[in-house]
């Protein structure tokens, strides 16, 4: 009776309670005021030495900061908890039981699911981004408890209870500004593909005087990448000068201060032109890739047929292809690149920066094709120096410094995103690219390409990524025939030459296939920053790249085009 007392009393004020069996545990659960109906989704605990930030706030991505454990609900009622166990998988330390004895603040979140019922037959479990851009720990709707201060001691055993206190409010959207303009739609299509109401959006900056010349139609420079609702290129009114060392890392990469880059956007001589950045966020990643996807829908359909149509509609914008460019970084590199291959009769060209593998046999460091393992390195491949022996195979790492010092492997990367979702839900990179890319398991999840816990490729996932055009160097050489002609003059492709996530090494492919072509020969323009140039580095600010891109468009006007409309 007195041990029933101490539980509920425990189970009353989140109490810590030590554990005789030296099993460590959380149990997590809320109370019917704060949700009244069972959630489906996923249970984190998150453990860190500090109070502040919360920790919540520094979870997920490349943070080793947070500890963080997580497991699925299925149609937890409120008042049921959820328990985390030294069992459940966690990272960067794979157990509860790998934590120190000491004090520390944790926190719970529970990322909430919603059903949904696709168009293909598949029903499935997934978060629905609430303009967050697909972020467990902020997303709107997302249940969460205070900050705890607690003692653990695996050695002694220990049961935490946490009370999820209040749901996560909604994004505060910016407002419109003379020179920002924001747009939500909902897409038909991607509506009827998920069952459910999915948005597509932009961020709209218009040039200096688009009010004062009514009659004047513009180019568009479409610029790709992660979510945000930040204007394009980095543009900003605001006169606080970055810190002095920011600054100098910037110049470092050719990249300038947003309000420096206003100077230029407001100043006299410059292009008058329009720039838009994307928000399309999918259930599995806070950006698209802006491609047709068996698992994400036809995204690239709805951002060519509704999303542009709807934007040269309500902003004057130039609807030919000539006046219409691309730019993107990273995730918007391989975006901007893949837009301007994929459709080249729509775009006019493309200022590519530091893209996502463009070549599968440079997946990151890993060969889609002739790898067996993602996480070890097997045969040599005909390597001068590799010590792959029977007895020794080197881990593989995904993220490095600008001195090629080790930081991340692809073992510790994978092990994150296990945690962080299953099914494919981690909402992280090698996850968002099985999405894109690959196709649908039978349980309307998507197929790995490889386990995220053993390293081991799926080549036929390989294979399916391959023929279905999202390798584009490969892409590219089948097509040929058909696409070159239209490419010509078109490929402008930047990267360091120790970027961070060994992403040079796919562009170096790409180049070595295009120096290659004939009929017509297109050799594209490649910038290669050095010495240790990392992931972020272009050959140029957005300033000196706008003025190349107006150059370009100039260049490719089509006779009678009033090109003087846009430059006063």
């Amino acid at each position: 009776m007195r041990l029933a007392a101490a539980l509920a009393i425990a189970l009353l004020f989140g109490c810590h309670i030590q554990s005789s069996s030296g099993s460590a545990q959380f149990a997590i659960s809320f109370p019917s005021s704060v949700h009244d109906a069972p959630i489906t989704g996923r249970m984190f605990v998150l453990v860190t030495r500090d109070s502040t930030p919360e920790p919540r706030e520094i979870a997920g991505g490349f943070s080793t900061n947070v500890a963080m454990y997580a497991s699925d609900v299925s149609g937890l009622r409120p008042g049921q908890p959820a328990i985390i166990t030294d069992s459940t998988p966690g990272y960067p330390l794979a157990s509860l039981h790998d934590i120190a004895a000491g004090d520390y603040w944790v926190q719970a979140v529970l990322n909430v699911y919603t059903e949904l019922h696709r168009a293909d037959g598949h029903t499935i479990w997934a978060h629905m981004d609430q303009w967050e851009g697909q972020q467990f720990y902020k997303a709107p709707g997302n249940l969460v408890s205070a900050p705890q201060r607690v003692h653990l001691d695996p050695a002694s055993g220990y049961r935490i209870n946490i009370a999820l206190a209040r749901v996560l409010p909604p994004v505060t959207l910016p407002p419109d500004t003379k020179w920002v303009k924001h747009v939500k739609i909902e897409s038909p299509m991607l509506t009827k593909f998920w069952g459910h109401p999915i948005f597509l959006g932009a961020t709209v900056l218009l040039p200096k005087g688009y009010d004062e010349h009514p009659t004047a139609h513009y180019p568009t420079i479409y610029q790709q990448g992660h979510f945000g609702l930040r204007p394009p290129l980095g543009f900003t009114t605001d006169t606080q000068p970055a810190p002095p060392q920011i600054v100098a890392m910037m110049r470092g990469y050719n990249m300038e201060p947003g309000n420096v880059f206003y100077h230029d956007w407001d100043g006299a001589g410059f292009p008058r032109m329009i720039a838009v950045t994307f928000q399309h966020p999918t259930p599995y990643f806070d950006d698209s890739y802006a491609v047709n996807s068996a698992n994400n829908g036809p995204y690239g359909d709805a951002i060519l047929q509704e999303l542009i149509p709807y934007l040269e509609q309500h902003f004057r914008m130039i609807p030919k292809s000539y006046a219409r460019v691309l730019t993107g970084g990273s995730t918007g590199g391989w975006e901007s690149i893949a837009l301007q291959i994929y459709h080249p009769d729509v775009f006019g060209g493309t200022w590519t920066l530091y893209p996502d593998p463009v070549d599968f046999r440079h997946y990151d460091m890993v060969d889609a094709y002739a790898d067996t393992n993602a996480f070890t390195v097997g045969e040599s491949g005909g390597q001068i120096f590799s010590p792959v022996s029977p007895w020794f195979h080197p881990e593989r790492i995904i993220m490095r410094g600008n001195d090629g010092q080790p930081f991340v492997t692809e073992r510790q990367f994978s092990a994150m995103e296990d945690v962080l979702g299953s099914h494919g839900r981690s909402g992280q990179q090698f996850e968002a690219w099985d999405a894109a890319y690959g196709p649908v398991g039978s349980d309307g999840y998507p197929t790995p390409l490889w386990d995220k816990r053993t390293g081991h490729i799926d080549h036929a996932v390989a294979a399916y990524m391959r023929d279905h055009g999202f390798d584009l160097r490969a892409y590219l050489a089948a097509h040929w025939a058909t696409v070159g002609p239209q490419l010509v003059d078109k490929l402008h492709v930047d990267v360091g030459d120790m970027d961070n996530f060994y992403l040079n090494l796919a562009v170096y492919d790409l180049q070595a296939f295009l120096d290659s072509t004939t009929a017509p020969h297109v050799p594209g323009v490649f910038n290669y920053g050095r010495p240790e140039k990392g992931h972020g580095w272009q050959h140029a600010t957005n300033a000196a790249i706008v003025r190349e891109m107006a150059a370009t468009i100039k260049r490719h006007a089509p006779a009678g085009e009033n090109v003087q409309q846009w430059q006063y």
